[in-house]
């Protein structure tokens, strides 16, 4: 039997997750055309732009007419800040949530008291796939507060039966003390976060090899599977990633199954996913574009094909059949550096570096103006192993590796071991000094 059919026929699965594609794609038609209409009916920015297309709940007959609707944009949510997108009156809001931006207005999302049953069941759900078990001690060193990572992973971390350590971020030498002495199997936290716990175990004098973490679920960031060897080597453990985004949910709605370690499965009973082109067009699974989400099941805050930014294809399920996967993030359209004619995104300079053992994934890119040209320079720690003549032959290799492969030239410069800001939420790795 194959560990597939074995997964499915032996675990504890939820009853949706279980769903063969056309059972699956019959449900998501009948909650699209409820949100369709929930939305038109209880938002008027929904109804107007229906009307401005000029499409109606009753044109939504089939999934591919998800095509006919008008996109949302993070630009929307901010235009009707702060409760302008809410689709039940506000006393029938529990909790509201938001995430900051560069305009200064934040960008707010509300749940009713179903919204946030389904969240937590699809954490739970999130963390069974990633081999957390009912019983376990689960350390969350995402956020707490208004970021939707703390709070919504503890509910599903309640959820599912386990013991939540809520330490959220911040207190590196706190956190290593605690997963000590607390002894969790398993970690919420972003993988930078996750390196800078390693990097303080070891600061500790303890090897991080030998912690009781088994898996750590990481999300809020783009990372690559060359992160994903690193974390596994240094703490011995499984790491699977958790994608979420506050506009849609939060963490949770789609996870990595740990037997398979190949992407997120979407869960597709409450997330419509798309893949649109530079045109705004659906293209078809296996390629690549800009990843688009409409909500099936949120009641405070319906999200119609909302633009995520973020760059990926959609592939068939795997350990989750019926639910489709995506390919890591490769990063995000406002992310995306173009230096020269080339576009260039952070995780490729990750992907290089962890690649020459004497240098870390600790770096950030500088970005300047010289005369009428940009110039852009990774500033990366060596390995504290590295003797001086050992890291600057990996600081070339890393350069001639960066023009082979991205195409472009970039400056390098070596700083000092621990110099860099570590990260305790999301990391920053550009800072733009033009």
């Amino acid at each position: 039997m194959s560990t597939t059919s074995r997964t499915l026929a032996e675990i504890g699965l939820h009853p949706e997750e279980r769903l063969a594609r056309p059972e699956l794609e019959r449900l998501q038609l009948q909650r699209l055309q409820w949100t369709v209409r929930h939305a038109y009916e209880n938002v008027p920015f929904y109804q107007r732009r229906f009307d401005e297309v000029g499409v109606s709940p009753e044109d939504i007959r089939e999934l591919r007419d998800v095509e006919r609707l008008p996109f949302t944009t993070k630009s929307d949510l901010r235009d009707n800040y702060p409760f302008g997108l809410f689709a039940v009156p506000m006393d029938q809001v529990r909790r509201v949530h938001a995430s900051s931006g560069t305009t200064g207005k934040l960008t707010v999302v509300g749940y009713t008291d179903q919204d946030l049953e389904n969240w937590a069941d699809l954490i739970a759900r999130s963390l069974y796939a990633s081999g957390v078990r009912p019983g376990w001690k689960v350390h969350n060193a995402y956020g707490y507060g208004l970021f939707t990572g703390g709070l919504g992973a503890h509910a599903g971390i309640e959820r599912l039966g386990c013991t939540v350590i809520p330490m959220s971020g911040g207190q590196t030498e706190k956190q290593v003390q605690l997963i000590n002495d607390f002894q969790p199997e398993a970690i919420m936290c972003t993988p930078s976060y996750l390196l800078t716990i390693a990097d303080a175990f070891e600061r500790a004098g303890l090897d991080p090899r030998k912690s009781s973490l088994k898996v750590a679920i990481l999300g809020a960031e783009p990372w690559t599977d060359s992160m994903r060897q690193e974390l596994e080597a240094r703490l011995d453990i499984k790491a699977v990633d958790i994608y979420g985004l506050s506009e849609i949910m939060g963490p949770g709605v789609g996870n990595e199954c740990v037997e398979t370690q190949d992407g997120p499965h979407i869960w597709e009973d409450h997330f419509l996913p798309e893949i649109i082109d530079e045109d705004l067009r659906q293209v078809p699974d296996g390629q690549q574009g800009e990843l688009v989400f409409t909500t099936l099941t949120k009641e405070a805050f319906p999200m119609i094909r909302y633009r995520t930014r973020d760059l990926t294809s959609l592939g068939a399920g795997t350990a989750r059949p019926g639910h489709r996967r995506i390919a890591k993030i490769t990063g995000r359209n406002d992310d995306m550096i173009i230096l020269r004619g080339v576009n260039l995104f952070p995780t490729q300079i990750e992907e290089i570096a962890c690649e020459i053992p004497a240098l870390t994934p600790h770096f950030i890119l500088e970005l300047s103006r010289r005369g009428t040209m940009d110039h852009l320079v990774v500033k990366i720690e060596p390995s504290i192993d590295a003797g001086p003549a050992e890291a600057e032959s990996a600081l070339r290799l890393l350069q001639k590796r960066i023009k082979d492969r991205v195409g472009t030239s970039l400056g390098t410069e070596l700083v000092a071991c621990g110099s860099l800001p570590r990260s305790e939420g999301k990391l920053k790795r550009l800072y733009d000094l033009r």
